[in-house]
């Protein structure tokens, strides 16, 4: 049947990664109190007025997901981290800068209430 759910998505990933992405999911839902979950290309998502955040396990690391503007918005932060166009990379041998994805959902959520209200 595949992934259908986060908890699904997060019970197929290697234990040692199962509590990083538990608090990924604790943090975006605490900044997103009403955004809905989903699995968007094989993803964890979270959608408020459109596509909010996605997150996803790899091999060496966590890819983070917040769309252009929310790695723009915190270029000088996410400078040390591999990034693509809308993603970044945070390698699983060092610490989850949780703060950092704290501030970028919180961003993230602003930006889609205000195009919602346009």
């Amino acid at each position: 049947m595949g992934i259908q759910t986060i908890d699904d998505y997060i019970r197929q990933a290697p234990e040692n990664v199962q509590e990083i992405l538990q608090t990924l999911r604790h943090i975006i839902r605490e900044e997103a109190p009403h955004a809905q979950e989903a699995i968007s290309y094989q993803m964890p998502t979270f959608v408020l007025n459109g596509n909010l955040v996605h997150f996803a396990a790899f091999k060496n690391h966590i890819g983070f997901y917040p769309v252009p503007t929310g790695i723009t918005a915190f270029q000088d932060e996410l400078a040390p981290y591999k990034q693509g166009k809308g993603s970044v990379q945070f390698p699983l041998d060092q610490p989850m800068p949780y703060d950092l994805v704290r501030r970028i959902v919180r961003y993230r959520v602003a930006e889609n209430l205000e195009k919602a209200k346009k």
